[in-house]
């Protein structure tokens, strides 16, 4: 059986490397094609959130499971007695420093990833830097409060199906005008998708990290 395993690999590889016609990529200028087709300059988002949509939905989809993994995982533990944070003055000072930089890039990702390179998944990521910088030099009781009085983990599963909405309009063929190139608002329902999925990161971001603070002490 093994034979005919190695057989059938040997004839797919010959069928997809050796007999598959040459493309001439200097005639597809591709960028360009999908610049053009969505209407904005960051080709990166132009892919993720309209040729790509339909696997970005999914991704979307596993980073919420992963973050209710989290909470799972972590939910029949006793939390800790022994929260470790920064207790010196001039990394207190460092720390949120550096948590008022990420969240000022993360919020002008958020705005205009779909103009510049970043774009909705890296400004969450950058979110969710600042919300750790934060709450590793501030009481891990008023970090939980905040996270509490907002309705943080209820206001994620809401951009979620938000996201999943507004990304079935795109698939279907319901758009938005694509405005004026180069700015804010254009590209469709690409600068909305990009909001949704940057607030939906940096949120569950603070849903992993709370819990791993509360129940193991430290991220």
């Amino acid at each position: 059986m093994k034979w005919i395993y190695i057989a059938a690999g040997i004839a797919f590889y010959i069928k997809m490397i050796i007999l598959s016609p040459a493309l001439e990529f200097e005639e597809l200028p591709i960028v360009d094609l999908i610049v053009e087709d969505t209407g904005i300059p960051n080709a990166v988002s132009g892919i993720l959130f309209r040729n790509r949509l339909f696997d970005t939905i999914f991704e979307v989809v596993v980073f919420t499971m992963a973050i209710m993994g989290v909470q799972f995982l972590l939910s029949n533990e006793k939390p800790s007695r022994t929260i470790y944070q920064f207790s010196d003055h001039p990394s207190i000072i460092l720390a949120q420093l550096g948590a008022t930089i990420a969240a000022l890039i993360g919020i002008e990702l958020t705005i205009s990833g779909h103009l510049s390179p970043g774009g909705g998944f890296a400004a969450g990521v950058i979110g969710g830097t600042a919300i750790g910088l934060i709450t590793v030099t501030s009481s891990s009781q008023w970090i939980e409060f905040l996270y509490q009085r907002f309705r943080a983990a209820l206001w994620e599963k809401v951009l979620v199906l938000n996201f999943i909405i507004v990304a079935a309009f795109t698939l279907v063929g319901l758009e938005l005008p694509h405005g004026e190139y180069g700015t804010i608002f254009s590209g469709s329902w690409i600068p909305i998708l990009n909001i949704l999925v940057a607030m939906k990161v940096a949120l569950g971001s603070w849903t992993a990290v709370l819990v791993f603070i509360l129940y193991r002490g430290l991220l």
